[in-house]
Formats: structure tokens, C-alpha cells, sequence
């Protein structure tokens, strides 16, 4: 029997899946990749740790397959945004690679803002101007870094499913659409580098990828002892959208990782927000594109590593839903989770986190609870803001990691007011990438064939909490973000 190989390159740990027809994972090997905060906001890679430590749990992967020629094809999902600089000459980095979580071009975005850049680039690329995207790194890095200027034609850009397919093949210089669309370089209705974009935020065009399919003969790799097809690229939230099978116009789902993200199909025209949402390439298969709206919330499961690392609240990341479940409410007690300034449908990078509340009775486990209750809220705000752009969720699909605990799983069908379905296999992303990898390498016809072939069942929430007491829940947050809001202005 043959596999899917999946590379699962996400923020803090990058991962190899093996994948079988029906969707069943017999294998996974991970390595955790180390992250350097030289300064306060920045946040960067070694992109050599990316390539290395990616493929060392591919290697034992294909290991467990039984060789390289027990792999039908290569699929890869990758953390969105976060992007590399290396040289086409020796395929060695020649800068760090600059994490999606970094905040240093807060100023860049602002200043464009003010001279009323962002109306033309959200017309164009349906993205906002936020140090989230990589357009403005890519600039800042050019003005910065004086290697990446001198090495003129030597440099090559892309993220991080770029870097990987250069250092697999040896050289195939390609990014996927989907990726493509959240660099702030290209049209979203093009599906093309939009030279007008390049020239605002000073990409280099020459040292640009060639945008590709998301499925399909992509590039191949002879790193393994044979020839291996990779059939299958996309952003991490994208593969995960389709490994919860969201093929139709207004079907959503939220993914629970270091960050949080909701994307709902928004069919085959680009979408244009008017709150705050982004409008993203959800595929390009055979040239034609579908779509998506995504609200993107910055901390998620960071917040839970950060009550454990950071504060000592925990000890492990388990704890939280026993402490959670331990006091009957929050105490009047919320955390604003702003740890990496605020994301939509505020979309404020000089927010601080804060916890507001506080009196003698509150506890670790009120703390606790108050960081797990932020997820709901978040999304809360998420829905709020999809509704009035015409794109309300009638039920939430949700998977990544912190989606274990029942607790917060019921919690969001509480303050959501919708039922919630979480699939008894919860990595969609891999399984997504799985799905595009499928049909790329011909295993099935259509991505409708693979989603029904490879999708597992599913577990569903549904509401229960007392009407009154989620509108006190709300209003409480409410002012807890308002308040954070206004310290940053």
C-alpha cells in the first residue's frame, strides 16, 4: 500500500504524517522549532531549523513507509506569512526568516494608512495593513538588511512552502495561490504578482516565486532515494478549511493552533469585507480559484504555553480544562489576549494583553478559566463581524490542538449559540493537505471526492448556557477589549 506524505510545517513544530486513501494516519513524527525574539515585538526563525528539523521527521516518515517508493506523493501545509530569504546559489539562508507573529513594520502599516494606502490594497488583495502579511517584512528586510540588497539576482523570497520545495527539489522556485494571497503582493481576482503592490511595499520582483496550483504535478523530489511527486501546497488555515471539507459557499470552520483562524467558503468571486475581514484565496486547482473570509485572532494556544512558561499558572497545558471546570464562573474576571497586538475585527498591533477584574477572591483557576472563556469571545467578535458582512455561520467546525479540551468546546457552542462539530481526527490541516495531495497525484477525481474518501466523523456541542448569563459573559468583554483598545490609541 502506498502513502501520503504530509510535511506539516506550522509555528512551533513542524511535523511528517503518513496518510492512507480512507484518511487513517499511521504515522507522525514532529520536532519542536525553536523561536528567537530578538526585540520586543519581533519574532524570527532560523529558516536552516525549518529545512533541517522538517526534513529529519520526513526521513523517519518514509522510513516507516518502507522507502521513498511507498510515498505516492508530497503534500505540504505551512504557518501562513512567514517569510524567507535565502540564495539561489548555495540554497542557504541569508537572513532570518520573519515569523507572522512579528509586529515590527506596526509603523510601515501605519504611516501607509495614514496617506490612505489601504483601500486600494484591500480593493486589490483583500487584505488589510498589518505586520501580519508579509509585504511590509519583505520591504523592512530589504531597508535593513544589507546582504539581502548585495545579493541582487542571487535572492530568492518566499514563504514558508516555498523555502521547502527549493531545499526538496533543488531548486524549483514556487508558491501556491493560496499562500500567494496573504503576502499583500497579489491580486486577488489575478491570481498574479500585482506590479503596482511589489513596487508600494519594495518586493523585488525577480526574486518572487512563480505562483502554482494548489494541487496537481507541482515540482518532485529525488532527496529520498527516488523520484516522489509533491502534488499538494497550501497555507495552513486553507488546508485546514478543506480537511473539514468547507467545499460549500458558506460553511466555516475555526482552527485552534498558536493562533486562532475562521475561515467560511465564500464561493468562486473574491470577497470584499466592509468590517475588518479579510478576503483570502482558499484554491487555485486547474487555474480557476475559490474563496474564502477569515477573521484571524493572533493568541490561542499561545496564551495557554504562556500561563505555563511565562507565568507558572500551569504545568501543563491539560491542566487548563480541570481548573476551568474547578470554579463555577470566571468572578467577574476576563484576559484580553493581546500578547501580539489584537487581530480582527480590531486589527490593532499596539494592543497589550491585559486581565481585568481582579479582587482578593480571584484564584489561578478564575485566571485559568478567563483564558480558555477568551477563545469563545474572540470568536464571538469573529461572528459578530461575518454577520454583517452577509456571512453568518449557522454551525462552527473547529479542530488544532487546544480543541481536546471539552470544556472550551462547549464553551464556544455556549457563547456562539451555534452548534459546534470537532472531528474525531482534529489534524485537518495535514489531512487537508492530504486531501489536495490526493487529488493532485490522481488518487481521486475531484476535491469533493477526496473530502468524502478521507473525512472521519465528527463530535457535535450544542448550546445550553442560560441566555442571561451569556449576555452578562459578553457585555463583561466587551468592555474588557474596549479597554485595551483605548490604552493603544
Amino acid at each position: 500500500m502506498k502513502h501520503l506524505l504530509v510535511l506539516d510545517a506550522g509555528t512551533t513544530s513542524t511535523r511528517a504524517m503518513l496518510f492512507a486513501r480512507d484518511g487513517s494516519c499511521s504515522a507522525t513524527h514532529a520536532a519542536d522549532i525553536p523561536q528567537h525574539y530578538p526585540r520586543p515585538g519581533w519574532v524570527e526563525q532560523d529558516a536552516d531549523d525549518l529545512w533541517q528539523l522538517t526534513e529529519r521527521v520526513a526521513r523517519a516518515a518514509i522510513a516507516d513507509a518502507g522507502g521513498a517508493e511507498r510515498i505516492a506523493a508530497i503534500g505540504i501545509a505551512n504557518q501562513r506569512e512567514t517569510i524567507c530569504f535565502w540564495s539561489r546559489r548555495t540554497g542557504r539562508p541569508l537572513a532570518p526568516a520573519i515569523v507572522w507573529q512579528d509586529r515590527r513594520t506596526a509603523a510601515i502599516c501605519r504611516d501607509l494608512r495614514e496617506a490612505g494606502e489601504e483601500s486600494g490594497v484591500q480593493a486589490r488583495t483583500g487584505l488589510l495593513l498589518d505586520p501580519y502579511f508579509s509585504g511590509t517584512k519583505i520591504g523592512w528586510a530589504l531597508e535593513h538588511w544589507p546582504q539581502l540588497r548585495a545579493a541582487g539576482d542571487d535572492l530568492a523570497i518566499g514563504t514558508v512552502e516555498s523555502w521547502l520545495v527549493w531545499k526538496l527539489t533543488g531548486g524549483a522556485h514556487v508558491t501556491d495561490a493560496a499562500n500567494a494571497s496573504r503576502t499583500l503582493l497579489m491580486g486577488l481576482g489575478s491570481g498574479q504578482w500585482d506590479d503596482g503592490l511589489v513596487e508600494l511595499f519594495g518586493a523585488p520582483r525577480a526574486a518572487l516565486p512563480t505562483i502554482v496550483d494548489n494541487a496537481g504535478e507541482l515540482a518532485e523530489t529525488t532527496l529520498f532515494g527516488g523520484r516522489i511527486a509533491i502534488t499538494g501546497l497550501a497555507g495552513d488555515q486553507q488546508a485546514a478549511t478543506i480537511g473539514q471539507g468547507c467545499l460549500s459557499r458558506g460553511e466555516a470552520k475555526a482552527t485552534f493552533g498558536t493562533g486562532a483562524f475562521v475561515l467560511a467558503n465564500a464561493g468562486s468571486a473574491p470577497p470584499t469585507s466592509r468590517h475588518r475581514l479579510l478576503g483570502t484565496v482558499l484554491t487555485q486547482i486547474g487555474g480557476r480559484r475559490s474563496y474564502a473570509i477569515e477573521g484571524s485572532i493572533f493568541v490561542a494556544g499561545s496564551l495557554i504555553q504562556w500561563l505555563r512558561d511565562g507565568l507558572g499558572l500551569i504545568a501543563r497545558a491539560d491542566e487548563s480544562e480541570a481548573l476551568a471546570r474547578s470554579v463555577d464562573d470566571n468572578a467577574g474576571v476576563y484576559l484580553v489576549p493581546a500578547l501580539a497586538g489584537i487581530g480582527a475585527p480590531w486589527w490593532e498591533p499596539g494592543a497589550r494583553a491585559a486581565i481585568t477584574g481582579l479582587s482578593f477572591a480571584s484564584g489561578r483557576a478564575h485566571i485559568v478559566r478567563a483564558a480558555l472563556e477568551a477563545m469563545a469571545h474572540q470568536c464571538h467578535d469573529l461572528k459578530t463581524a461575518f454577520a454583517a458582512d452577509g456571512a453568518d455561520w449557522a454551525r462552527l467546525r473547529i479542530d488544532g490542538g487546544m480543541v481536546a479540551n471539552d470544556w472550551m468546546a462547549q464553551d464556544l457552542a455556549d457563547m456562539l449559540a451555534i452548534a459546534v462539530d470537532r472531528p474525531h481526527f482534529t489534524e485537518t490541516t495535514a489531512l487537508g493537505a492530504a486531501m489536495l495531495a490526493g487529488l493532485g497525484c490522481g488518487w481521486f477525481a475531484t476535491l469533493d471526492d477526496a473530502v468524502a474518501a478521507m473525512r472521519g466523523p465528527v463530535e457535535s456541542f450544542t448550546p445550553a448556557a442560560d441566555p442571561a448569563h451569556r449576555a452578562a459573559r459578553l457585555a463583561g468583554w466587551q468592555r474588557a477589549v474596549e479597554g485595551v483598545l483605548a490604552s493603544a490609541r
